[in-house]
C-alpha cells in the first residue's frame, strides 16, 4: 500500500499577496541538485528554461500539490527553503507559483524575513532590527525585520541592483500601440502607463489589464533588452507592470500598479521586485529625488514604500518596505488513492 504524503507549510501574506513556506530539510522532502540556489532553480525549471513548461520530479509534485486546487489556487505563491550558497546567508529559497519558478520575489523575501524571526530561526531583539540574509536565484538579498514590543512590525527588503534594459520600446496590442520600458530587478519587468491603453488601474479594469499584460509579455519574448548578462535564467520578461500616477505625497511620488506575471497571474501586492524596477525608471527620469520615497499602491489598495539607496556600476540599489503577516500553519495530505492526485487548475 502506498504511503500518504504529508507536507507542512507556514503561510504568510505580504500586502495581500500569499506566500506559502516549505522547509525542505525539516519536512524531509527530496533535495534539489545544485551547488548554488541559482543552479537549483535551473534544475527545478528543467530543459527549456522558460519556467512555464510542465514539470517532472518529486519536489515539483509538491509545488503543484500546494498551488493547485483543492489545496491552493491559481494566485498562490510560495517558496522551498533550501541551503544557502555559503555561510554568508541564513538560508536559500526557490520561489514558485502556479506555472513554475521565478528568480526573484520581493513580497516573498519580506515574508521569509518575518518567518525566520517569528520562528526563532534568526535571533532578533524585542525592539529594533534584525537582518535576515537570503540567497535567491538572482543573488543575495536582505530582509531587515523591524521589531516593536516583541512583535514584527514591518520588513524592509534590499534587492539585488536594478538596471534598465530599454526605454520606449514600441509594442502593438489589441488596444493600440504603446511604449514600454524594460528594467531588470532580480527578474525582468516591462512597464507601461495604463492610460496609454485607455485603462485605469482598478479592479473593474482587471480583465483588460491582464489581457494587455499577456499581449505585451508575448510581444517582448525575444526582445534583446530582456536578455540579462547573468544568462538565460535571469532573462526574458517575467512580469508586466501597468501603472498610473496619483497625486504625490510630501515624501515623493505616489503610483498605483497591477503586475501581471507568468500566465496571467495578478500580484495582489504592489510587487516587491517590480517596485525596484519602477524605482530605477523613476530615478533615471529625475522623478525620484534624493531622500524621496515612492508610495507604491496595489490594485487591492495595499502599499509598499520604496527608495533608492545607492547607485553603482551594477545598477541602482533599492529598498522596499512592507508588512507581512502569518495567516496559518498547515499539514497538507496527498492520499495515493485520491484520483485528483496533485490537484487541478480552473
Amino acid at each position: 500500500m502506498l504511503p500518504v504524503i504529508t507536507v507542512r507549510t507556514v503561510d504568510y501574506h505580504t500586502a495581500g499577496e500569499p506566500f506559502r513556506i516549505v522547509d525542505i530539510a525539516a519536512d524531509s522532502l527530496p533535495p534539489v541538485p545544485g551547488d548554488t540556489v541559482a543552479e537549483r532553480c535551473a534544475t527545478a525549471i528543467g530543459p527549456g528554461g522558460s519556467g512555464t513548461a510542465p514539470r517532472r520530479g518529486a519536489l515539483d509534485d509538491v509545488r503543484r500539490l500546494l498551488v493547485q486546487e483543492p489545496r491552493g489556487h491559481a494566485g498562490m505563491y510560495g517558496g522551498f527553503v533550501v541551503p544557502p550558497d555559503d555561510d554568508g546567508a541564513h538560508f536559500g529559497v526557490l520561489f514558485w507559483h502556479k506555472d513554475g519558478y521565478s528568480t526573484a520575489c520581493g513580497h516573498g523575501t519580506m515574508a521569509l524575513g518575518a518567518w525566520a524571526v517569528d520562528t526563532g530561526r534568526v535571533a532578533a531583539p524585542d525592539d529594533g532590527d534584525a537582518q535576515v540574509r537570503i540567497d535567491v536565484p538572482s543573488g543575495r538579498v536582505t530582509a531587515t525585520v523591524h521589531r516593536d514590543g516583541g512583535r514584527t512590525a514591518g520588513v524592509t527588503f534590499r534587492n539585488v541592483p536594478a538596471r534598465i534594459g530599454a526605454r520606449k520600446v514600441p509594442v502593438a496590442t489589441s488596444l493600440g500601440l504603446v511604449e514600454v520600458d524594460i528594467a531588470h530587478a532580480g527578474a525582468c519587468y516591462a512597464s507601461v502607463a495604463a492610460r496609454e491603453l485607455g485603462l485605469d488601474v482598478s479592479r473593474a479594469a482587471l480583465p483588460a489589464l491582464i489581457r494587455a499584460g499577456q499581449e505585451i509579455r508575448a510581444a517582448l519574448a525575444t526582445h534583446p533588452a530582456t536578455w540579462h548578462p547573468g544568462g538565460p535564467l535571469l532573462s526574458g520578461i517575467y512580469g508586466v507592470i501597468l501603472h498610473e500616477e496619483l497625486p504625490g505625497t510630501p515624501f515623493g511620488p505616489h503610483h498605483r500598479n497591477v503586475t501581471v506575471f507568468a500566465d496571467g497571474q495578478v500580484d495582489r501586492s504592489p510587487c516587491g521586485s517590480g517596485t525596484s524596477a519602477r524605482l530605477a525608471l523613476l530615478a533615471e527620469d529625475g522623478r525620484l529625488g534624493p531622500g524621496e520615497d515612492l508610495l507604491h499602491e496595489s490594485v487591492a489598495g495595499t502599499v509598499f514604500t520604496g527608495r533608492a539607496v545607492a547607485g553603482g556600476v551594477h545598477g541602482l540599489v533599492t529598498e522596499v518596505t512592507g508588512a507581512a503577516y502569518r495567516t496559518g500553519e498547515h499539514t497538507f495530505i496527498a492520499d495515493p488513492n485520491d484520483a485528483l492526485g496533485t490537484g487541478f487548475l480552473l
